[in-house]
């Protein structure tokens, strides 16, 4: 056979048959069965009360019967090369369906002395679903077949699946027809699925590097696939060091996103190893938070700023602003938003938050009635060099943001905040907590009746955000990609990581439960070693730390420290209906100290007298300690 006909067959079997055709095919199948039953019995003479008029009614009420249950019970809507017992049992129910109602009309019409009338209804019910079953299962081994002959063997990898359960079972069934990977067998650490089989294929029992590197080359492995992340942790993650370390790739079958798209297979990311699992919440009542409702995302070209309108996009919103000064980043939001999210209504906007008049633009034009608010310089060591912009922008620039919602009556501003702001270090940290200040100061003034308006102010604080631009791991990818060395500052540093996703999700969560004017923290979860996650990125690249790439120590950058403070500490903070959420107690400041505070700042800032803002920075926020930076003479004085 041709190799373009086989191509062109391929294409089609690779189809999902019309149900239409599956129809009319088993409509024709169970007549022929029961025709082959009525000449069976008419050539052995087992009745002798067989006649034309037999023959018409028999005919006509296999044809109606066959019709009206393969219709009732939808047997032709079973996706043939995807069946099961269960679908199996739905065909019996139809042929015994078809039998019954045959039995019946032949009964009123007369027919019920027919000698061996019973006995032929149970051949009819046997031969059919034995004629219907072996259908399926030639054209399941034709399909087979001809993706066996078609598949390009340079091209597969062959697989093991973790695990012997249903999750592994589904995901080889997901990929029976994959052009790329050839499922060749399970591997588990349990000794009690060893030598058993799944789905035909045996499940194989791996609990050293000895025993997993001799069924590689048994079985030519190529990949370890996990059917869902959460395998990652636990035991499969012993699972995965050992395939690590015989050199297989580690893969990982994703689920349905939030945008319900089934994702592709693809290999581990550092992400998946958080050593926790990801935090998940209900998106039932946010959904109806922010449905049919104006939203603005300032940063939104950012990693969260971007993530929070891809999240938002599958809210209903009736229109999301976006708001960056970035115009290339924003420029690539916009492409993904409409190649993503065709249906949503989105207003890309080219602003910044220091410019009140271009911020009063958008609230007069699009008036928001939620904003979130994410623009923001966030990274330590370039603001300890910069700290004017740093006050510029986290602080005057909140400020702005604010003072917009109240003025144009939005409903509630989102605060995204920082773990950094708490006991500051830095210029950074303690720009956070200076716009921490006067958002809950604003809002406290609203409270009090001292400052006319209905805007609800919410803030959120969380630790570092895994794959973010800018941080850790992007640039221990570029190292590894180089072929390093890896920098670390220093062999003991720790931080706590959320992935962008699980962050967004629960800055919209504490957006819901606000009642107005929180601070809500977010349980990170136990911290993690930076040089632990620098040595695991080696690792799953396929390569061995110290021999293929080095870690070099570069020391504690200007305004770092070494341990970030544990954000959801029971003493300084209360619970909410969520329990990895939970409100901080601050201290409260004065409105009018803080305004005072903002406009001393700013004016400082503009002029560039750093060593006065910064010291000023210190006297607002007396916790702001400095560490490894020029400013720490300031706190001497």
């Amino acid at each position: 056979m041709s190799e373009n006909l086989l191509t062109r067959l391929k294409k089609w079997l690779g189809r999902y048959v019309d149900v239409r055709v599956i129809f009319v095919i088993d409509v024709i199948v169970s007549f022929v069965a029961s025709v082959i039953t009525l000449v069976v019995f008419d050539l052995m003479d087992l009745s002798v009360s067989l006649g034309e008029r037999f023959f018409l009614w028999w005919t006509l009420t296999m044809i109606g019967s066959t019709s009206a249950m393969f219709a009732l019970i939808r047997t032709h809507r079973i996706i043939i090369r995807h069946s099961n017992l269960k679908d199996l049992f739905k065909i019996a129910v139809a042929v015994l369906g078809k039998v019954g109602v045959a039995a019946l009309v032949l009964l009123l019409a007369g027919f019920g002395k027919t000698q061996n009338l019973g006995l032929m209804l149970a051949i009819d019910f046997l031969l059919t679903f034995f004629m219907l079953i072996s259908l399926r299962i030639l054209m399941v081994s034709v399909y087979d077949t001809f993706l066996n002959r078609t598949r390009k063997n340079g091209d597969m990898q062959n697989v093991l699946v973790y695990g012997g359960g249903n999750k592994a079972a589904a995901i080889v069934t997901r990929l029976v027809a994959s052009r790329h990977f050839r499922i060749v067998g399970f591997v588990t650490e349990d000794k009690s699925l060893a030598g058993k089989q799944l789905l035909e294929f045996k499940i194989h029992c791996c609990t050293d590097k000895e025993q997993l590197e001799r069924l590689v080359a048994k079985l030519n492995i190529h990949s370890l696939l996990y059917p869902v992340d959460d395998d990652l942790r636990g035991p499969g993650a012993d699972m995965m060091k050992l395939a690590i370390a015989c050199g297989l790739k580690v893969l990982v079958a994703p689920s349905i996103d939030e945008t319900h798209k089934l994702q592709p297979i693809r290999e581990v990311r550092i992400e998946d190893l958080l050593g926790r699992e990801e935090i998940h919440i209900s998106m039932n009542l946010i959904r109806e938070n922010f449905h049919d409702k104006v939203v603005m995302v300032t940063g939104a070209a950012g990693s969260i700023g971007s993530e929070l309108c891809r999240q938002l996009a599958g809210f209903g919103v009736r229109q999301l602003v976006l708001f960056d000064n970035g115009e290339t980043p924003m420029h690539e939001l916009r492409l993904n938003l409409e190649e993503e999210c065709p249906a949503l209504n989105f207003t890309p906007v080219i602003g910044d938050v220091r410019q009140k008049e271009r911020l009063d633009f958008v609230f007069r034009k699009y008036r928001p009635q939620v904003i979130f608010h994410a623009a923001a310089y966030k990274h330590v060591p370039l603001m300890e060099e910069n700290p004017c912009e740093a006050v510029l922008v986290n602080v005057d620039g909140t400020r702005n943001v604010a003072d917009k919602c109240i003025e144009y009556g939005a409903e509630k501003m989102v605060m995204i905040s920082t773990d950094k702001a708490v006991n500051p270090t830095n210029v950074m940290g303690c720009s956070k907590r200076l716009a921490e200040i006067y958002v809950q100061s604003l809002g406290t003034a609203l409270a009090e009746g001292r400052v006319e308006g209905k805007t609800r102010f919410v803030t959120t604080r969380f630790g570092n955000v895994l794959g973010s631009h800018g941080s850790v791991i992007p640039r221990f990818r570029e190292q590894i990609a180089k072929g390093g060395p890896v920098t670390v500052t220093h062999p003991d540093i720790t931080r706590f990581f959320m992935t962008i996703p699980e962050a967004c999700r629960l800055v919209m969560e504490a957006a819901t439960m606000s009642k107005g004017n929180e601070i809500f923290i977010f349980d990170m979860g136990k911290s993690v070693k930076i040089d632990t996650l620098a040595r695991r990125m080696i690792e799953l690249a396929g390569l061995k730390v110290d021999e293929d790439i080095k870690i070099v120590y570069s020391g504690l950058r200007p305004g770092e420290k070494l341990y970030e403070e544990v954000l959801a500490d029971t003493e300084n903070t209360l619970p909410t209906s969520h329990k990895r959420i939970r409100i901080a107690k601050v201290r409260e400041y004065d409105y009018e100290e803080a305004v005072k505070g903002v406009n001393e700042l700013r004016q400082l800032a503009k002029d560039v007298s750093i060593e006065q803002m910064v010291s000023l920075m210190k006297h607002i926020v007396p916790e702001f300690k400095s560490k490894n930076s020029i400013f720490e003479a300031l706190d001497k004085e």
